[in-house]
């Protein structure tokens, strides 16, 4: 087993796998429109696009994904939260845009992750007696990239139960004001009542001068 660990760490050490993150919080306000911009160096790396509407009217907002030629590669509306890969067939700049015209007064706070990343997977190569590689390196290797996809999982799940845990508590604190100010009119409207009630019956009681 220690020889499988051993193992194991010189493969990530060699054969690390690159990625570059850019994870943002913004603020987007009503009636707006809004761009990202990363840049991929070479075809064939992949993309990974994440978001959810954190705060703000319905948790919605419209997106869309262009490449470098202008070609919308993902769009949708009135989505609350996505999560896409998918591969860059050209080099150069994608946009990452997010829409608030839905909204006429609703600002959106947005939640996102943009990754740029490219597995270097090893080629093992034969020697010069012919024989291939162990293949104990090559299952250990593919046992890796297994494990990293699961905790690429664990990560995004944690995001998506984030997400629902700040929505949850907007809609709390948003129903908890509601309630505040509902029971404070409702005390104004009662000590009111009861003021005129008072007014009422003192000018039924009281006698005029000259009166009976």
């Amino acid at each position: 087993m220690l020889l499988y660990f051993l193992l194991g760490l010189f493969l990530v050490a060699l054969f690390p796998q690159s990625s570059n993150a850019t994870a943002l919080t913004y603020s987007l306000p009503a009636n707006e429109d809004t761009c990202f911009y990363t840049w991929v160096d070479k075809p064939g790396k992949k993309l990974g696009f994440y978001f959810a509407v954190q705060q703000g009217g319905s948790f919605d907002i419209d997106f869309e994904v262009k490449g470098p030629n202008e070609a919308s590669i993902i769009k949708g509306e009135h989505e609350r939260q996505g999560d896409y890969v998918f591969t860059a067939n050209h080099y150069g700049e994608y946009s990452f845009c997010f829409s608030n015209d839905m909204s006429t007064f609703a600002e959106k706070l947005i939640d996102f992750e943009i990754t740029v990343e490219h597995e270097v997977r090893p080629n093992f190569q034969k020697d010069s007696s012919g024989k291939e590689q162990p293949a104990t390196l090559t299952e250990m290797e593919e046992s890796l990239f297994r494990l990293s996809g699961s905790l690429t999982h664990i990560a995004r799940s944690q995001k998506y139960f984030r997400t629902r845990e700040n929505r949850n508590y907007a809609t709390v604190t948003s129903t908890q004001d509601r309630i505040f100010w509902f029971a404070f009119m409702e005390s104004i409207a009662i000590v009111a009542m009861a003021c005129l009630q008072v007014l009422v019956v003192k000018n039924f009681f009281s006698v005029r001068k000259g009166g009976v």
